[in-house]
């Protein structure tokens, strides 16, 4: 079974810094892409922040410059370095990885880490 474990949120002041780890674990060949996605109270969920194996970044326009999304493609682990935060940024965090292969050849699939709250306030 494969897992994704988010870690780093947290409460902290707006122009505060939180830096989120994600880490898959379990039986895995290869992940396409990892992403940080955010879902606020009654608001869809939305993309904050993708990196390809490649090293490829994509971010949501609303965090560009201040976010630095990166990856660890030994660990499978992907981080996010969220600062100058603003009370918007406050969400729950989800960690995605898209197109997981379990094995050489095998289909692919995408996993979701259970969420990570971040909450901006002073």
């Amino acid at each position: 079974q494969v897992q994704l474990v988010e870690s780093g949120g947290g409460l902290v002041q707006p122009g505060g810094s939180l830096r989120l780890s994600c880490a898959a674990s379990g039986r895995i060949f290869s992940i396409y892409a990892m992403a940080w996605y955010r879902q606020a109270p009654g608001k869809q969920r939305d993309l904050v922040a993708a990196i390809t194996t490649g090293g490829t970044t994509n971010y949501a326009d609303s965090v560009k410059g201040r976010f630095t999304i990166s990856r660890d493609n030994a660990k499978n682990t992907v981080y996010l370095q969220m600062n100058s935060l603003k009370p918007e940024d406050t969400a729950v965090y989800y960690c995605n990885a898209d197109r997981l292969r379990r094995v050489a050849g095998g289909r692919t699939s995408d996993y979701w880490g259970q969420g990570t709250q971040v909450t901006v306030s002073s």
